[in-house]
């Protein structure tokens, strides 16, 4: 049973910093892409991050340079160093694994961005 948990999210003041770690059950991790997206309330969720199996990241414009996404391999983990956060990075955020024409979603953990 394929499994990802996500955890990390929080209450965070502008500008401060978070990051999230997304740990993989039940695949075979270093042969999967990963990604982070996000949804906020009344939006469609959207892309954030992805990395390739190979540690290839890519970036949605709206957070390069603020966001870091990372893997390690040997835990079976990917995460997302958010820094210099903002209002509107307020949102569910998620974890995505991607292979061929399969792909498994986490749960969600929620990023409020408040002062």
């Amino acid at each position: 049973q394929v499994q990802l948990v996500e955890s990390g999210g929080g209450l965070v003041q502008p500008g401060g910093s978070l990051r999230l770690s997304c740990a993989a059950s039940g695949i075979i991790f270093r042969f999967y892409g990963m990604g982070w997206y996000r949804q906020a309330p009344g939006k469609q969720r959207e892309l954030v991050a992805t990395i390739t199996s190979g540690g290839s990241p890519n970036y949605a414009d709206s957070v390069k340079g603020r966001f870091t996404i990372s893997r390690d391999n040997a835990k079976n983990t990917v995460y997302l160093q958010m820094n210099s956060l903002k209002f509107e990075d307020t949102a569910v955020y998620y974890c995505k694994a991607m292979l061929l024409s399969a792909e498994y979603w986490g749960q969600g953990t929620q990023v409020t961005v408040s002062s």
